[in-house]
Formats: structure tokens, C-alpha cells, sequence
């Protein structure tokens, strides 16, 4: 696709940008980036940032020679680090009278449904209010993911969690050649590829800097991860002036890893490839038109009957009346809960239940119409 269409991005910088190499946070290059970020959002373009650097800035304020190994020293660098990044993005955005939130996951908030629908929700809110979303990886608490600095692969999950359109990763690197341009001088510099070539991950081969632990080959697969989603990836350093204003513009800046689907196209065969479904509801004719004809979400109000037994962020069918599938999608309430808001009205639902998640029971982005 073309950057210049992208209507949300998440953007990832890693810890020898945001940290000067190592030698602290770098505020001059965050505040260059809240100047971009304040541009491109007064276009209308929604902005989610994924922050590495908590554990580089903790083992700098902690006076330490060099990045430790032991997990629980890590640990500790990510909750001293922490709270420094967290006040130099604050203080970067404020110049633009801009709030920030700082999310902390790690992989099982995303792999967990309840937790990953909680997550989607959270940040959807804090986008329609105007706040910039600053995400890291939860360090003080992950054991695998803080030995693996995974950070790429958590943009490439966030950007699947927002149905971001784009997963720009911002790096001390131009980009991807077609082999190691430090040991080879006739390196080719690539500026597009698709995000499944055959040969993308020999391309990338080699570890990251003493200061992070990522790499391009950790960015060849978070690309590779986005692409399942429908969004491309670009891969730039973020040394570049204005690099994020001239890739939304539509500038080749670094590799753009394109992806063979539709944003749209690949959550519904995602969707729609689940053999396994936990439970299905059954609906009215007006909200069975709804759907197949306006493409709307599914409101409490419609459904007539639950079946089976389902969780929350669980997928389920979607039935007629005469018990025809016509689509699936994931439930934003329990079968116990679908249950007792069955033909309610969106303002009826916290009375009913003493709370709400959401409006509808699946909303139209988790829905998938058979056809």
C-alpha cells in the first residue's frame, strides 16, 4: 500500500534511538518525534507509539558498565527506566498540548482474548480522545519476552490489535539489503519487497546492538507478522529528517514490506479459517439484514436465542432464524452474560448486567458475513 493512505500507524523506535546509544534519554530526538506525531495527527491520522529504551535508561540510572543478563536485574533497569521514559514522552507532547498513556503488555495480554479484547478497547478509547498511546513491552514482569527484546514483534502485534493500516519501525539502520553490507561492500539496498519472499529472513541474518537486542532480522519477522493482518511494514532510520511526514506522504524512505492482502480481507479469513467455534446466537430478520446489507455490528437487541457455552473474545456463529450460519465473530460478552442483554438496547446493557464492555455484542471490525 501506499503510506500516504494510512489512516492509523503504529509507530516503533528502538533503545539506541530513544536512549542515545545508550547513553541516556535522548530528549531532543523525542521531541522531534512529538512534532512529527502533533503534524500527522492534526491530518487525522491516528498515531500509536511502541517505545523501546526502559531497559537501556534503567541500566544508565542505575550506573551500570553494561546491559546485565540475570532476569531479575533486567527487571529492576525496566522499572527504573520506566519511569523516565514515561515522563520524557509526557514532557515531548505537552509542547503540543497533547496527553500520552502509557500501556504496558506483553505477550499473553495479546494472546489471551478477554485480555486482548480489553486491550483493543482501552486503546480505541484513548485514540478517540486524542491521547498518544505510548506501549512497552512489560518488562518487570516477562521472563522469555525481556530476554528476547521483542519489541518488534510487540509493534507487529499491536498493529494487528488496532487494525492499523501500517507498522513503521524506526531504527539506528537505513534499512534491508540483500546481505550484510558490513561485510559485504556490494551490498544492494532493497526498497521494496514483499513480506514473503522466499529469501527475506537469509537477508536480514545477524543480532542487534549491545545497547538493544532486536536486530533486522527480529524486524523481518514482525514484518512478516503484520502482513498476516493486511499491513505493510517500513523499516527506516529514524535519523532521517521528517521521516515519518515523508513516508505519509508517500516518499520511499527505507524498505517497505508489502503485504499480498487487504487489511479487511485478511481479519475475515481469519475470521472465517477458525474451524473451531465456541457457541453461536441466533437472530432476528432485521438484524440478520442489518448485517448482510449495511454491514453493521451485532446489537444485543437482535439476537432471540443463545447456544452453547462461550467466554468473552471467544469466536462465535452468527444464526437466522432458521439456523442458517451467516457469519462469526468475536463475542465482546459471555454466553451467561449474551444471555441476560438478549433483545436489550445499548442503553439498557449496565442495567441488566450491573456493567458494560461494549454497545454491541460483536462489533462490525471482529465480524466475518458468509456469503
Amino acid at each position: 500500500m501506499n503510506l500516504a493512505n494510512a489512516k492509523r500507524i503504529v509507530m516503533k523506535v528502538g533503545s539506541s534511538l530513544v536512549t542515545a546509544e545508550g547513553r541516556g534519554i535522548d530528549q531532543a530526538a523525542l521531541d522531534n518525534w512529538a512534532n512529527q506525531i502533533a503534524a500527522i495527527k492534526r491530518t487525522g491520522v491516528d498515531v500509536i507509539l511502541v517505545s523501546s529504551g526502559a531497559i537501556a535508561e534503567g541500566v544508565k540510572r542505575l550506573g551500570w558498565a553494561k546491559r546485565p543478563t540475570a532476569i531479575n536485574e533486567l527487571q529492576a533497569a525496566a522499572a527504573v527506566g520506566q519511569m523516565g521514559i514515561a515522563q520524557a514522552y509526557e514532557r515531548a507532547f505537552s509542547a503540543h498540548q497533547l496527553h500520552t498513556a502509557q500501556i504496558l503488555l506483553t505477550h499473553e495480554d495479546l494472546s489471551d482474548r478477554t485480555r486482548y479484547l480489553n486491550a483493543r478497547s482501552t486503546l480505541n478509547t484513548l485514540l478517540a480522545q486524542n491521547i498518544v498511546p505510548v506501549i512497552n513491552e512489560n518488562d518487570t514482569v516477562t521472563t522469555d519476552e525481556i530476554k528476547l527484546g521483542d519489541n518488534d514483534t510487540l509493534g507487529a502485534l499491536v498493529t494487528n490489535l488496532v487494525d492499523a493500516d501500517a507498522l513503521i519501525i524506526l531504527t539506528d539502520q537505513r534499512g534491508l539489503y540483500d546481505s550484510d553490507p558490513r561485510k559485504n561492500p556490494q551490498a544492494q539496498f532493497i526498497h521494496e519487497i514483499s513480506a514473503v519472499h522466499p529469501d527475506l529472513e537469509n537477508m536480514a541474518g545477524g543480532a542487534g546492538t549491545g545497547v538493544g537486542t532486536g536486530g533486522m532480522y527480529t524486524k523481518v519477522l514482525a514484518a512478516k507478522r503484520a502482513a498476516l493482518s493486511g499491513a505493510s511494514t517500513v523499516v527506516a532510520s529514524g535519523r532521517e529528517p521528517q521521516v515519518l511526514q515523508r513516508l505519509l506522504q508517500g516518499e520511499s524512505v527505507g524498505t517497505l514490506f508489502t503485504s499480498e492482502f487487504s487489511r479487511v480481507n485478511a481479519r475475515k479469513q481469519w475470521l472465517l479459517g477458525h474451524i473451531q467455534i465456541s457457541g453461536s446466537v441466533n437472530v432476528d430478520a432485521g438484524a440478520e439484514r442489518a448485517l448482510l446489507d449495511k454491514h453493521g455490528s451485532l446489537l444485543p437487541v437482535g439476537v432471540v436465542r443463545v447456544n452453547g457455552h462461550f467466554h468473552r473474545g471467544e469466536l462465535i456463529a452468527v444464526l437466522n432464524e432458521d439456523g442458517k450460519e451467516i457469519a462469526r465473530g468475536l463475542a465482546n460478552y459471555s454466553s451467561a452474560e449474551t444471555a441476560k442483554i438478549v433483545r436489550c438496547h445499548a442503553d439498557e446493557i449496565a442495567a441488566r448486567l450491573g456493567f458494560a464492555f461494549e454497545d454491541e455484542l460483536i462489533h462490525r471490525d471482529n465480524l466475518a458475513l458468509h456469503r
